[in-house]
């Protein structure tokens, strides 16, 4: 593929994605009684990796803390 069309691509499926969550945080999109709220999954998913993302860099200051004091 050439780079104009991984950037169309990319776009694209940027621009679908966004509006999938968007559109199922506004409408309620219920099959067999299951809300599908893409935006509500994608919000718990960042907040939990940036939960994550802080206890490993909490983590490695402890780490990096133990070994200077070993010298």
């Amino acid at each position: 593929m050439n780079k104009w069309s991984e950037l169309l691509l990319g776009l694209v499926l940027l621009i679908g994605a966004i509006l999938v969550a968007w559109y199922s945080s506004v409408y309620s999109w219920t099959l067999f009684g299951k809300n599908f709220n893409f935006l509500n999954a994608a919000w718990i998913f960042l907040k939990g990796g940036i939960f994550w993302f802080v206890v490993m860099i909490g983590l490695l200051f402890i780490m990096l803390g133990i070994s200077d004091l070993k010298d």
